[in-house]
Order: structure tokens, then sequence, then C-alpha cells
């Protein structure tokens, strides 16, 4: 499977957001010029004339003036991807090096990832890139407020842009980044409107794929985000404040509440069987609840570090890499999860691990082992 897959951005967000002068900025950039652009929308999409060359008879596939494909779609997008290739095909070849997914405003992110990531066709040829989400500065607190979709869109996005921030006042955007930055610690924020330069960036180093440099692993994880132990981190804190407070803050932020994003580190490494088996468990009872896990773990079985990648139930292949990031060869999970706290995920591994151990030493033979075995 030597074929480069191609890096797939899905752009989520708010309604009302500014999706539309998004994706206008982004139809601007020398690295769009290859890409092609599905809009998986029900209404239609705004896309400046200027930046149209041609269209073709039915409307649904517009010709960007710098190269780059624009197709709308109201349906299938598994099938909308496995045909790109040979559908959009310039001179027998698949000519597109970047595909950009614009979603519905109040979707949930989720089942488009797994479009991306669970199809055995697709995920050859693809690779989720990244998520960006959309928030507007105005309304975006109102929406985390009224709207627990869109807090599920902004705990799972890579990248938070905030859109608007010329119409809001500062106070708001502080309180707003803020509000994000506990919901999702790792997501670097980015202020809308900005330059094309700055807005480019969110093709840097975002991409999760084998070629990866185990630097550009460090940033994708971010763990440092989340302060050196994983539960010393402010999370907790600022969720126990809500609850002792007697103003309305709690009501306002119950979606918020739900949802949380943790880093837990393993100073051990740790045997495969354990770990696939604390997966199992946890996707197994609470699936719906994992909204997505990055990890760098140091497994027994492996002399390399392996990259594991999850959104919900779904798996992008385990990735090896050919070295630590740093000297720090601990593992290293980032959890984002709903109605789940880092102490149900280590009473998970504590359980997993203990039936494990107990099973393997029950099947022993020589019972002098049994002796020495740490007491269950």
């Amino acid at each position: 499977m030597d074929v480069k897959r191609i890096p797939v951005t899905l752009l989520t967000g708010f309604l009302g957001a500014g999706k539309t002068t998004v994706l206008n900025q982004l139809f601007q950039l020398p690295e769009m010029s290859k890409a092609l652009v599905i809009i998986n929308e029900f209404g239609s999409v705004g896309i400046d004339h200027d930046l149209v060359t041609q269209s073709n008879e039915n409307d649904s596939v517009v010709e960007m003036a710098n190269g780059c494909l624009c197709c709308t779609i109201k349906g299938d997008l598994q099938k909308t991807l496995k045909e790109a290739p040979w559908r959009f095909s310039r001179e027998g070849q698949c000519w597109f090096d970047r595909v950009v997914i614009e979603t519905t405003g109040l979707a949930d992110p989720a089942p488009i990832i797994h479009t991306v990531m669970a199809d055995d066709d697709l995920k050859t040829r693809y690779k989720l890139a990244n998520v960006l989400t959309l928030v507007d500065a105005v309304n975006g607190a109102a929406t985390l407020d009224a709207q627990p979709e869109a807090v599920k869109q902004a705990a799972v996005a890579d990248r938070l842009l905030i859109s608007k921030t010329d119409l809001a006042d500062e106070a708001t955007i502080k309180t707003l980044s803020a509000r994000l930055k506990r919901l999702n610690p790792a997501a670097p924020l980015q202020m809308l409107p900005c330059s094309d330069g700055e807005l480019a960036s969110v093709f840097d180093n975002s991409d999760f794929n084998p070629e990866l440099k185990s630097e550009d692993v460090r940033k994708w994880l971010a763990e440092e985000a989340y302060g050196d132990e994983g539960h010393h981190h402010h999370h907790g804190h600022g969720h126990d404040h809500h609850h002792h407070g007697h103003d309305h803050h709690h009501d306002v932020n119950r979606h918020d509440d739900r949802i949380r994003s943790v880093c837990i580190t393993l100073d051990d490494p740790i045997p495969a069987e354990i770990f696939d088996s604390w997966l199992e468990m946890l996707v197994t009872f609470n699936g719906v609840n994992v909204l997505r896990v990055k990890g760098l773990l140091n497994l027994v079985e492996l002399d390399k570090p392996l990259v594991i990648h999850g959104v919900q139930h779904i798996w992008h292949p385990p990735v090896t890499l050919d070295d630590w990031p740093s000297d720090d060869r601990r593992s290293r999970i980032v959890f984002i999860l709903r109605d789940l706290e880092e102490r149900d995920l280590r009473d998970m591994l504590a359980f997993v691990t203990d039936r494990l151990e107990s099973s393997h030493i029950m099947g022993l033979e020589d019972t002098a082992e049994l002796a020495d075995a740490p007491a269950g």
C-alpha cells in the first residue's frame, strides 16, 4: 500500500458562524489549488462569483479560479469520495491532493469522520488530516449553551477558528476563548478575520500520517496543554466549582460539564493485551461517549512508539514511529469524553490489568510462582 493517502480536512461549525466566508478565503490559497472541496449541505453556499470559472450543466460541480474543484452533494459522502478520483480525473489521473469537506451547521462531526476512517476502500486512499471547527465570536457562547452538538464540535476539533472577532468586544472574545480552552485544551485558537498567510496555517503539521516526524506527533497530541500530571490539570477544578456555585452558572454550562478532555500518562510500558482490553471495555460500554482518542503508546512488545487515533468506536490503523519524540518514553493518551471522568478510565484500566494478570498467574503450572505474585 504505497500510495500516498490524500489528507482530508473537515470544516465544521455553528450555523451562521461564517463558513462561507472562510471557504471563500480558503479558495484563494495556493495550498488549495489542487483541492477537491465537497460541500455536504442542504442549503446552497454562496461562493463568490469571481472565484468561479465555469460550472457544469447541473451546477453541482464548479471549478474555482485557482484550479480547485467544488462539488455540492446532498447525499452519500462515501460514494462521492469513492468515485471522486476517477470522476474528477484529469488525463486519467487523480489530480487532487487534498480534500476539504464542509458540513451542515449543527451536524455531528463523528459520522463524517467515520466515513473517512472506517471504510476499507476509503482508508487506503484518504486519511483524516484535521477537524476545523468554526465558532462565532458574537453568538458562540449562546450556541454552546443551547446546542450539545456545538459543544461536541468544539471538543473534537484539532483547531478552533473564532470568526467575527471584528464584531465582538474583547471581553466576550476572552470569555469565549477561555471556555473553549477548557473544553479542548489542546486545540490552537485562530482568530478570524486574518490574513491569507495566517489562515494557511490551518494546514500546518496537522496531518496525522505515517510520514510524520516525531516532533509533529507531539504537536498533534499537544499533551503539554494538559499540564504535566493528567489529574492536576485545570479541568477537574473548573468542573467542581460549577457544582458548588450558587449562581445560574451551572445551567449555562451544563453541556460543557458533560464533556472533558483528559490526558492520561502511564509510567511503565503497557502489555498490548491489557491496552486492547482496556480500550475494548471502554468502547463496549461507553462507545458513544468516547468522542475522540489520540495516543502515543509504549507497548511492552514493541521497541518503537505506536500512535493510535480513534473517533468513538472507529479506529485508524495504528502507526509505528521510527523513534520517540523525546526522552520521555511514557505512554500518553488524550481522551475527549462525555459523561465520563478520568477516574472511570483508571478504574477500568485497573480492572482489566487485575483480571488479565490473575488469569495468567492461574494458568501457570508452577505454583511456586504464585507465591511471588503480587496480591490482587
